[in-house]
This record gives C-alpha cells, structure tokens and sequence, in this order.
C-alpha cells in the first residue's frame, strides 16, 4: 500500500471509529461487498444479521468502498447468483458526471451541479411526474463520488425483470419515441374536381400539435416546440443554426423563408393546435428540430446497464467513497435542490491539522466555506487533503507532523 492510500485509509478510519453506515431496509436479504485500500478485488457475497455484526466489520476493516445489493435474496451469502435465490429488486437510477458531454473539460464542482440538475429533472419529470411515484417511494442519494442514485422502493416494481427496466429506460430517454405520434398529421379535404373518370378530392396534410392538456411525452414537446417556435421568431439565421445543429444542412434562405412563416403563425399555431397555417417546408423542418435537436434535451439521464441490472451493487449510505473521502448521504427531494457536496459530505472526523501535498496540477475551489487556490507543494487542512489525494488531484507531500502521528 503506498503513502497516499495509507493516508487515507488512517483518515478513514477516525470516521468509522464513530460512525457506521445505515442499513437498508431487509437487510438480511441483501448481499454486501466491500473493496479495500491498495487492493483492486472486491470482497463480496457477505451478509449481516445486525448492524452491530456491519459495524464491526467496518470499524475493523476500514473499507475504501462499501456496497450493498439492490436485490434480495433467500441465501445472500452465497457464493453464486443461481444459489442466492433472486427475490426481487429496487428500480436504480445511477447518474454519474462522467456520462455528462464535455465532463473533461468541468471543474469536480461544475460536473456536481450539473449532474444534479440532471437527478433533479429525472426526480421532477419522470419519477415523480409522468412514472407517477410518490416521494415516498423514491430514495435519493448523493454517491460520495461524482453523482446520485434514485432508488425506486415501491413494491410493483421489485419483480420487475431486466427487459421491462428497459423499456423504462426508453421510455425517460425516449429512445424511439415517433414524430408521427407526437406531430400526427391531419387529413382535410380541401376540394373536389370531376376528371373526367370520376370525382377526385384534394387533400391536405399538415401537423398537428398536441393539445396543452397532454401528458408524458407529448405535452413535453408541445412546450418544447413552444420554445423552438419563439426562438424561430426572435433569433437571426445565423444564431438560429448555431442553437439547433439539424439546421445547419438547409440552406440560411430556407431557414430565413420558414422563420418568417412561423412568425405570422405563432399565435395561431397553439390557439389551434395545429401547424395548417405553416407551409409543409416550415412544418417538416419544425419537426426534423424537435427530432434531432430538442428530444435529447428533454430527455432524462439515465445509466442503460444500471437501471436495466436486477443484481446491482450499489453505494451504503453514511459510508465513505475512498476516492475522495466524502459521505454517502441520503437526501429528500426538496435537500436535493441546494446540496453542495463539498461543503455537506465532508465528515466533520476529518480534521483541521495542516498536511503537506504536492499538487499534481493546480486547483481552485471551495470545501467548507473555505476558498483554496493550489499549485506545487502547498499545504491544506486534512479534510482538503483527503478529498484531494482521493480525487488524484494531488500526492502526500514531505513527511509531515500530521503523517508522523498517523503512522
């Protein structure tokens, strides 16, 4: 084990010394797996009769990872799936920020608040919202890491198997989802003309648009087609391409051409439901936006393979994550709104003793209401260390008074 991970394993340690993780509901049934500092396997197919027996294990093994199942079983402690006796599992949702488009290039901070805006439109529009749960059957947790969990409880959904997790996987990234259902189009004779063989009617075929009493997925792209409408209305071409890539293979005059039709059509567009008053050039690009360009905004993030797993190992709460020391915290839906890891997860074990680091490449944020603007050999707070030479942001610096009473 090297200096950095024995640092943060006797950091860890103080926190467990006082505290356990929570157990989850049944706990008996659940399987738990634990991975240690400085050892890459995953110690598994464990399980508890009390919390005292957990506590124990904790308290003396100090784990960097603690996990538990999402699944009950008859035998949790047995050594194979086929033997533990599948009974049932929480619906999971795991958002993680490195799933998040240019995550690469955020600060830890910058990926946190947008990952939890991510959990906070799934919770509100999806869980809550069209799926129908309760804020009872809904728990939600900060990871310790980089994202949050949401673990659907409610008992219909614990038999659910691997393919209907999907299809409500599909269903909140609207994998599939048909512009031909939310955009239908409507047949209205126009005329009849005699040709010389018979009558023949002229037909016209234009969009609808879904009426604002929708649900689901229709009344989602009726606001959103709302939007795309006014910024139709107001944006010049050029920024109007630049908002909605799809655009950028039509010509700027037909752009230019279908925004001035859809600015004479505003109003009556949603007073009437109804694109009949857009040319079908203007219609057919409105939806070709709402296609390619709108639908993944309005889409939930979800893991597929998290969600769809019956037999998931997830992150106990109150337990520590060994890559940078933060708590596992279970939090409300209206927590969820304000919470700052870095300032909520830090546990108050961890101590203000000044530890020297070597900054691996500089940093500049915040934890505990305290600014820190670091580069080279530096030295910080235990709590700031921890979180940094878990994250990899920085090494264990020159011995230290710090290391020389920890070792």
């Amino acid at each position: 084990m090297d200096r950095d991970s024995r640092f943060l394993l006797k950091c860890v340690r103080k926190y467990y010394k006082e505290n356990s993780p929570i157990l989850p509901d049944r706990f008996t049934r659940r399987e738990f797996g634990f991975m240690h500092f400085g050892k890459n396997m995953m110690q598994r197919h464990i399980s508890f009769s009390n919390g005292n027996e957990l506590w124990r294990f904790v308290a003396s093994n100090v784990p960097a990872h603690c996990y538990y199942s999402t699944a009950y079983y008859r035998h949790p402690d047995a050594p194979t799936m086929e033997e533990k006796e599948w009974m049932g599992a929480e619906l999971i949702f795991d958002l993680d920020a490195d799933h998040l488009e240019g995550a690469d290039k955020m600060t830890y901070p910058e990926m946190l608040r947008h990952i939890r805006s991510e959990m906070i439109k799934l919770c509100d529009s999806y869980l809550f919202g069209d799926l129908g749960f309760d804020y009872d059957d809904v728990r939600i947790t900060f990871s310790g890491g980089r994202g949050y969990h949401a673990h659907v409880m409610m008992g219909d959904v614990l038999s659910l198997g691997s393919a209907e997790r999907r299809e409500i996987v599909d269903y909140v990234m609207g994998s599939g989802l048909d512009m031909d259902w939310v955009f239908p189009y409507k047949r209205v004779p126009t005329s009849t003309f005699n040709t010389g063989i018979g009558k023949r009617t002229n037909v016209a075929k234009d969009r609808e648009i879904p009426p604002e009493n929708s649900g689901g997925w229709k009344k989602r792209m009726r606001n959103g087609l709302e939007t795309v409408v006014e910024d139709f209305c107001e944006m010049d071409s050029k920024t109007l391409r630049l908002a909605y890539p799809s655009l950028k293979t039509s010509h700027y005059k037909t752009v230019e051409k279908v925004q001035n039709d859809v600015r004479s059509s505003q109003k009556m567009m949603f007073e009437k439901n109804t694109m009949a008053t857009l040319d079908r050039t203007a219609q057919e690009m409105l939806v070709r936006v709402m296609d390619r360009d709108v639908k993944i905004r309005l889409s939930g993030e979800v893991d597929a393979p998290v969600t769809a797993d019956i037999k998931r190992l997830i992150r106990l709460p109150h337990s520590i994550h060994g890559k940078g020391g933060l708590k596992v915290i279970p939090l409300s839906r209206d927590e969820l709104t304000d919470f700052e890891p870095l300032e909520m997860a830090v546990p108050d074990e961890y101590s203000d003793e000044p530890v020297k680091i070597t900054m691996r490449s500089p940093v500049d944020l915040r934890i505990k209401d305290e600014r820190f603007v670091l580069k080279g050999e530096t030295e910080v707070p235990e709590y700031a260390a921890v979180f940094l030479i878990g994250r990899r942001y920085a090494t264990l610096g020159l011995e230290s008074e710090q290391e020389r009473k920890l070792f």
